[in-house]
């Protein structure tokens, strides 16, 4: 919005006596200037509205009125105040003020609709299920299966609109591996390869940070770190010079994203404000799958979902020990009729927690993890 209003002033004032006066508008035609726009909007946004909404959030006792999953099965003796009582549903803070500053300092194109559409859903499907926590008084929420038919409908919707559209097809059909320059697979093999690699990105990425938010912090923190990364991906993939030289995939309106990134990282410092230790708003599913499906939207469109694998190496640990504590249990219970674990507890952060580390020392060494874990993604740039 306010690159179509400055283009349009400029354009007003050429070869009258204002066009010097606005000529500084020329400026709201770099990225740079418009992601820095974004990102210090969309925190001075997030710090006005963040104590309201979480007033409003209160009033409506939209809070987490049961003891989470750790809690209820004892044992975190490190943990000093429960969270019982915290209002939640803070990813409407999020998602909102991330939303409203992208439209307002983007130029709006394909790739920046696509994840502003995909978000909004992800986020309502999110609502829907911390209403059914909040109103049922327990921890289930929405059926497993309903959540996953949902966003699984929403990645191979995305997945098939890339491909069916000339200008992204090559998202699809052209399959790039880390640290090698060149797509690995392409033409039918590389379709159904492609297919399978985007949808699988953006479901997964949505539930790995899902399960990551279960401390106070943790995940909003990790998320920034990777949106740290998109950054500069989504500037490289859009910047044809920069792409060439760098032989990573152009993409082209992907700097666009890159003014998203920035939104992105303005509102999770923002809503990091109120949800560090001791949080006084949790985001919930209506955040965290929203936020987790918008990296890995991003992944897709500037033709890099390998990267977030490492970049979001924290995210891929906890999700992945929810899957090997489930399968490993299951199996043990059929095999020896008793279920045996592999950890203490599972997501990965509560293990560490019941061998009795804080919950800060654990969002702290989480972070530092993810830090390296993004120098790793970045290095993909220049490691070829």
């Amino acid at each position: 919005m306010i690159y179509y209003l400055s283009q349009y002033l400029l354009k007003l004032s050429t070869d009258t006596e204002w066009e010097d006066t606005f000529s500084f508008l020329r400026l709201f035609r770099y990225v740079t200037i418009r992601s820095a726009g974004a990102a210090i909007t969309a925190l001075a946004l997030s710090w006005w509205l963040g104590p309201k909404v979480i007033a409003w959030l209160k009033r409506l006792k939209f809070g987490q009125h049961y003891q989470d999953k750790a809690e209820a099965a004892g044992g975190l003796t490190a943990r000093i105040t429960s969270k019982t009582g915290t209002p939640t549903m803070g990813g409407l803070l999020i998602v909102t003020v991330m939303d409203f500053t992208a439209l307002l300092w983007t130029q709006w194109n394909t790739l920046v609709q696509l994840t502003l559409l995909s978000v909004i859903v992800l986020m309502g499907l999110g609502f829907y299920d911390d209403y059914a926590k909040i109103t049922q008084q327990n921890s289930r929420g929405t059926a497993s299966h309903i959540k996953l038919w949902v966003q699984s409908a929403l990645a191979v919707f995305i997945a098939l609109y890339l491909w069916q559209v000339p200008a992204t097809s090559g998202l699809i059909t052209e399959v790039n591996v880390p640290f090698v320059k060149y797509p690995v697979l392409t033409g039918t093999v590389g379709l159904v390869v492609g297919l399978v690699l985007a949808a699988l990105t953006i479901v997964s990425s949505s539930n790995a940070v899902n399960l990551t938010d279960g401390l106070d912090g943790l995940a909003i923190g990790c998320t920034l770190i990777i949106s740290f990364v998109f950054v500069v991906l989504t500037y490289v993939a859009g910047n044809l010079k920069m792409a060439e030289y760098l032989l990573v995939p152009y993409v082209p309106g992907a700097d666009e994203l890159t003014v998203f990134c920035a939104a992105m990282i303005g509102a999770g410092l923002g809503f990091l404000w109120f949800n560090c230790h001791p949080a006084q708003v949790f985001m919930g599913d209506t955040g965290s799958l929203a936020l987790g499906g918008a990296l890995g939207i991003i992944a897709v469109l500037i033709h890099q979902p390998l990267v977030l694998v490492i970049a979001g190496g924290v995210f891929v640990v906890e999700a992945l020990s929810v899957v090997l504590q489930t399968g490993y249990f299951k199996y043990t219970r059929k095999r020896y009729g008793t279920g045996r674990r592999i950890f203490l507890m599972a997501p990965l952060h509560h293990h560490f927690e019941r061998k009795g580390w804080h919950e800060s020392q654990v969002v702290m060494r989480f972070f530092i993890l993810s830090i390296l874990c993004a120098v790793v993604a970045l290095s993909t740039l220049k490691i070829r």
